[in-house]
């Protein structure tokens, strides 16, 4: 497995939500989470939008993303108001999970934050019914 992490498209977005509502506990999903939402998100800091791809998944599978033979396994993004920055809808697909791809998710959004700035970040995580401290492990 080799994982690229890349910057979020449009063209990504039915996968993107379809992983979220896959999430489980810890994601909520609202009102600011729709397509055109999406594109306000892009216009204003689209290197805040990650998504993480799995470039050498062998089989077919409607949730592919469409760059050819990639999936889409992993999200986060991230905001900022200039010195502190915002972390959310940190996903990983289930079949991924324990492989240190919310890891990789998390450093590069936090060294995007830092270069604009931000001293510190937050990560949103919804209440949820966790058994163990262990299950929100990054």
């Amino acid at each position: 497995m080799t994982v690229a992490i890349r910057e979020f498209t449009l063209a990504d977005y039915d996968t993107v939500y379809a992983l979220w509502q896959n999430a489980g506990d810890g994601l909520g999903i609202g009102r600011s989470d729709t397509r055109d939402e999406s594109a306000k998100k892009l216009q204003r800091d689209p290197d805040l939008f990650l998504v993480a791809e799995d470039d050498c998944h062998p089989e077919p599978r409607p949730e592919r993303s469409r760059r050819g033979s990639r999936r889409i396994i992993g999200t986060v993004i991230g905001g900022d108001d200039g010195r502190r920055g915002m972390i959310y809808h940190l996903a990983v697909a289930h079949a991924y999970r324990g492989r240190g791809i919310s890891k990789m998710l998390m450093d590069e959004v936090e060294r995007r934050l830092q270069a604009k700035g931000c001293l510190k970040a937050y990560l949103l995580v919804k209440r949820g019914k966790f058994r163990s401290p262990s299950e929100m492990k990054i």
